[in-house]
């Protein structure tokens, strides 16, 4: 029976149809997602809000905190949190499902004020390297502590190894976040993989990466480098239905796409252990190294921002089934068994 560390999501907007944008999320709500994300091997999560107008973050921030602090599971589970825009690229094609009129020029000045009161840190940053203001705030964030990652972005080669000069470190989502027509080589894929030193997350959901193309760009930017995120929303470990994902109108559908009403995606309903189990049926990864790219390599890309922070993960270890089914988790104090 193998065995882990607890699994790592570093991006995860919501689940089990609690949605981690909503402004009225209480105690109890957060709760029921954690457990059930238990139930998947995740042990720690960062909690993601998207692109909203700085009163909107603030309020969806301090309706968070204040969930997980005052929930069983989250101080436990809930380091930090990530912070996905407001700083992307608004055009079409990039700007995915965050609302483009709430995209702003970039300021670490924002991000340190809507953290300012919160009980626990924003440890990830996204956005856009080549948004006005982008160097010097990814710079500023990183001297703060804070894991600054590329997303929704259309930054060439050289905007994206200036941006790594100055101290970004991941892609949140390679591959993704992307119009379907882009230049043949000078695109923003080829601009990440060309920078050395940055990790990169992939929604391995079959969904937003083609096996395939997923098979190259985790050949291209090295396993050691790869990261498995869900980029879930609250239709995650939820039936197929309609939702509302902060304040947009969402559909899980049958082909386990959520997707807005155009027809744009909105997230995903991937489960990290399903993400773990599609890799190692698609033959791109051994169960141990699939393991590793959602459990130790998360783990990796935000070891300086939660060294920064003096922040200390409880021990966690996962027990799996020989077809990687989560049978037993041990967090801190905290022990579930699984029997299906």
């Amino acid at each position: 029976m193998p065995r882990s560390q607890g699994l790592i999501d570093l991006q995860v907007n919501g689940f089990a149809g609690v949605d981690f944008n909503d402004p009225a999320i209480g105690p109890d709500d957060l709760d029921r997602a954690l457990e059930a994300m238990l139930a998947t091997g995740v042990t720690f999560c960062l909690p993601t809000i998207i692109t909203a107008h700085p009163h909107e973050l603030a309020a969806r921030f301090a309706a968070l905190d204040a969930a997980v602090a005052g929930s069983r599971l989250g101080p436990l589970m809930c380091p930090g949190y990530h912070l996905e825009g407001p700083f992307l690229n608004p055009a079409p094609g990039y700007h995915g499902c965050h609302p483009p009129q709430a995209m702003t020029a970039a300021s670490a000045d924002l991000v340190l004020a809507l953290e300012k009161p919160l009980s626990r840190p924003i440890l990830m940053m996204t956005l856009a390297p080549e948004v006005e203001g982008a160097l010097a705030a990814t710079q500023a964030l990183a001297q703060a502590g804070k894991t600054v990652a590329i997303g929704h972005s259309a930054a060439d080669f050289a905007q994206v190894a200036a941006a790594a000069r100055a101290g970004l470190s991941l892609s949140t989502h390679l591959g993704n976040g992307l119009p379907q027509t882009l230049p043949k080589l000078a695109n923003p894929v080829f601009a990440q993989l060309a920078t050395d030193g940055l990790m990169a997350g992939f929604i391995a959901d079959g969904i937003h990466l083609p096996p395939e193309a997923l098979k190259v760009l985790i050949a291209a930017r090295g396993r050691e480098n790869a990261i498995l995120v869900t980029d879930a929303v609250l239709a995650a470990a939820a039936p197929v239905g309609a939702y509302s994902f902060a304040g947009m109108a969402i559909e899980l559908r049958p082909d386990g796409s959520v997707r807005q009403s155009e027809g744009l995606l909105a997230g995903s309903a991937l489960c990290l252990d399903a993400a773990v189990r599609n890799l190692v049926g698609w033959g791109i990864a051994t169960p141990e190294q699939a393991l590793a790219m959602a459990s130790d390599h998360p783990l990796a890309a935000i070891r300086r921002s939660l060294d920064a922070h003096g922040i200390t993960l409880a021990p966690s270890t996962v027990d799996w089934s020989d077809d990687l089914a989560v049978r037993r988790i041990r967090l801190g104090a905290q022990d579930r068994s699984y029997t299906t």
